[in-house]
């Protein structure tokens, strides 16, 4: 069996978009006609950059080789033009293929992917996923409401999730760590003190922030949340400062979590060897495939720490951190995104029972994938998967941040 043919889908997730702008789905098909799926979590260029960077990984280091043959793909790919270190586009670009070959591999063996990894070590998966507006709500203001937030809180725990997710604090700028307003952190500790109140002890609450603090400024958010318990405070200053993630745990005293930008375990493994950081967040369409993943979770246990994979893209990317999070002892949650395209696209194939994931029992990922509907999506914008803002912090004002990317790039 040999790695024959590649196809790559762009597909825009339709209105509100959650997931981001625009997920790129591989197609792997072997010369004995098996098909896998996977997905680039990519967005440092565009999808139409992207697409030749996919072609040429897979030109160059994977067609024409055994699927299994994963390791040996991998050195290749991470050892392209002389360099052997970590590359968020190039390391994108495999990940997705790898996870491909994962579905191939399952597929031609009949078993799913979890049972190639050590087999199943979890029948069912913790699950999160970020406060999104219900039905009712006013899209514009739901982002700045803490009211409307306990709302969908509430709605969420009814539906058997025990931890929910939110990010009052932006915004999200390219200029690097700041220090949060007043009325930013005001409004962090009105959004934690509602969804506290409203649903209790029945969930935990993930803070989420995206890098864009600095030390001095991450401690003074965190301490002024931390009465509230949050179970995570999610990168609150940039993910390759480890130094400074250890100053804000010990001064805060929340688990601070981190690895939705890092990719192969020469990132990850940093991020531990301190005890500063205490649960890890790979987006496995980015951060090495399901194997690296599986490497890093291994060496997390010997840290003590947990893995959390993250979830901002489709559904092709969740399957793979099911199969993961199904084969490791360590798993803490998984993040997922119920919208109706995510469950469309992968024809309602993995489910959600009482705010736990139940991993597929059916061969490779465990998905159908739609794809005409993938094919009938195509996105025609021209911005990233998500993106920073250059205007600086607001001091005058709040700072909103709007829930991702909108759909229509």
């Amino acid at each position: 069996m040999k790695l024959q043919d590649l196809d790559i889908i762009v597909t825009a997730p339709p209105a509100p978009g959650w997931g981001g702008r625009y997920w790129i789905l591989v197609k792997l098909t072997t010369d004995d006609g098996i098909t896998g799926w996977g997905e680039c979590y990519a967005s440092t260029v565009g999808p139409e950059a992207m697409r030749p960077v996919i072609e040429d990984v897979f030109a160059r280091h994977m067609q024409g080789e055994n699927p299994e043959n994963i390791e040996l793909m991998f050195r290749r790919t991470y050892s392209s033009g002389f360099t052997q270190r970590p590359d968020l586009t190039v390391m994108g670009a495999f990940s997705g293929l790898e996870i491909a070959c994962w579905d191939i591999l399952g597929k031609a063996r009949g078993r799913p992917v979890h049972a190639l990894l050590g087999g199943r070590m979890n029948d069912r998966i913790r699950a999160y996923t970020y406060l999104y507006p219900r039905a009712h709500h006013d899209l514009s203001a739901f982002w700045s409401s803490p009211d409307m937030a306990a709302e969908s809180a509430v709605s969420l725990v009814e539906q058997g999730y025990t931890a929910v997710k939110f990010d009052p604090a932006g915004p999200y700028t390219m200029r690097g760590g700041h220090m949060p307003s007043l009325l930013d952190i005001d409004q962090s500790v009105a959004f934690c003190k509602a969804i506290r109140q409203a649903i209790g002890n029945k969930a935990d609450i993930l803070f989420g922030t995206h890098g864009q603090f600095s030390v001095a400024g991450a401690i003074r958010l965190g301490r002024a949340i931390a009465p509230y318990d949050p179970l995570w405070y999610e990168e609150p200053v940039p993910p390759d400062n480890i130094g400074a993630l250890a100053k804000v745990a010990a001064a805060t005293g929340i688990p601070i979590a981190t690895g939705e930008r890092l990719t192969t375990k020469a990132e990850f493994a940093p991020a531990l060897r301190d005890g500063s950081v205490s649960i890890l967040q790979p987006a496995l369409g980015r951060a090495g495939g399901i194997w690296e993943m599986k490497k890093v979770a291994a060496i997390a246990e010997v840290y003590n720490a947990q893995m959390a994979p993250h979830l901002y893209a489709g559904p092709v990317e969740w399957a793979a951190n099911v199969h993961l999070s199904a084969s490791i002892p360590n798993i803490l949650i998984a993040e997922t995104i119920e919208t109706p395209f995510h469950a469309a696209l992968i024809k309602d194939t993995i489910q959600i029972e009482d705010g736990y994931i139940i991993p597929p029992t059916t061969p490779g990922l465990g998905i159908d994938v739609d794809e005409a509907l993938a094919r009938a999506h195509p996105y025609t914008g021209t911005g990233l998967h998500l993106e920073m803002q250059e205007a600086p912090c607001k001091y005058h004002d709040s700072n909103s941040f709007t829930g991702g990317a909108p759909s229509d790039g």
